[in-house]
């Protein structure tokens, strides 16, 4: 699960040090080439709405493993795409297929993991999944300025491949029924997903996760780019310095239950993460030294990951009965929030006007902040 996770937020972030480079190969402006980042989160989202019902029905290990293997393909053949348009649609392609993989193995600890151990749990599997952002950020970058873009889909593809033999291997020598006992129907699991929606507690989660997604994933599709443009930095030292965001989520993500301990909660992981994300987000913004910009990102992460991860805890309890569902709905509203502040923002991109754009967000976030901290006060 671990590599699978790795793999999926790799392929997730590998475009988005790619964008310059892919606008001179295609002829596009930079926030065209963003469609490559939307059409996966776009797919993403949506496609949680059937991967809960399914992994409520034949089982969570059985559906993640077929989605791996999806994604082993679908990358390989987006690394042959020859035009951009054929690279959106393999791009949403493979974001269909990922959407299996991370949204139901929290889902999974959810069905194994006891409440108050569930955060420290969801963090560790976060810390697989931070170090694939950090990788794809990176090699995203290093791989467009010197082994060609094509090359960074085909190594992609095969740590897939290698996550679903692992895994296949494991369902053959513990076997799972075709079905779950005592699941319901998929039509009837399909419709308990809107039948949630009902239920006040579930739609506030899922109205702020969305916001979070547009505010934060929105400006982190674009943050390379602002630090290729105002620090001058190359693709590849721009992907690099990004890292230093998923090294904030390691931070959080390795010391997540002393955290919680040191801050007083979830309360004060909620307070402490919206004022990091802020705080990161204006220096990103206004700052011009190359050092503040690093400091930016690494604020904005460790804050993200306080943030993300009590929602993620909000997630996993808000209906219990059907975990899968609820988680996946949760990362639907989650990258359907990203897909539409990454297209708002491409606006912003080819106006020269992202500095102002990452100020909003900063002031977004604050005010989230307020919403979340009182919707997790009231658990």
């Amino acid at each position: 699960m671990g590599l699978a996770g790795f793999a999926s937020m790799a392929s997730m972030r590998l475009c988005d040090p790619m964008l310059v480079v892919l606008g001179q190969e295609f002829q596009v402006t930079t926030g065209d080439a963003s469609r490559v980042v939307a059409s996966f989160a776009i797919a993403y989202g949506v496609l949680q709405l059937f991967y809960g019902p399914l992994g409520d029905r034949f089982g969570k290990l059985r559906v993640i493993s077929l989605a791996v293997l999806a994604c082993a393909v679908f990358s390989a053949i987006t690394s042959m795409a020859s035009d951009l348009t054929l690279l959106v649609v393999m791009r949403a392609f493979m974001g269909a297929a990922a959407a299996g993989i991370i949204p139901l193995s929290m889902a999974w600890i959810g069905d194994q993991v006891a409440y108050d151990r569930r955060q420290e749990t969801l963090a560790k599997l976060m810390g697989y999944t931070v170090s694939g952002m950090m990788a794809g950020l990176w090699f995203g970058g290093f791989a467009a300025e010197h082994l060609g873009w094509r090359m960074a889909f085909a190594v992609v593809s095969a740590l897939f491949a290698l996550a679903a033999f692992i895994l296949w291997r494991k369902l053959r020598s513990t076997p799972v029924p075709a079905v779950t006992a005592g699941a319901p129907g998929f039509m009837a699991s399909f419709a308990a997903t809107f039948q949630m929606l009902r239920v006040a507690r579930v739609r506030q989660v899922l109205a702020v996760t969305a916001i979070e997604g547009a505010l934060v994933f929105g400006a982190m599709a674009f943050i390379p780019t602002h630090l290729h443009q105002q620090f001058d930095m190359s693709v590849v030292f721009a992907g690099s310095v990004m890292m230093l965001y998923g090294v904030g989520g390691l931070l959080y993500s390795q010391l997540a239950r002393r955290w919680l301990g040191w801050l007083g909660g979830e309360r004060g992981l909620v307070k402490t993460g919206v004022v990091c994300i802020s705080a990161g987000l204006l220096t990103l913004a206004w700052a011009h030294h190359p050092a503040l910009g690093m400091l930016g990102c690494f604020a904005t992460g460790f804050g993200f990951y306080m943030l993300h991860n009590t929602l993620q805890v909000q997630a996993t309890q808000m209906a219990p009965a059907s975990r899968g569902t609820a988680v996946t709905l949760f990362a639907c509203l989650l990258f359907f929030g990203q897909s539409s502040g990454v297209v708002l923002m491409a606006e912003s991109v080819d106006r020269d006007w992202l500095p102002y754009t990452l100020s909003l967000a900063a002031v977004g976030v604050a005010l989230l902040g307020y919403f979340v901290n009182r919707l997790v006060g009231r658990h």
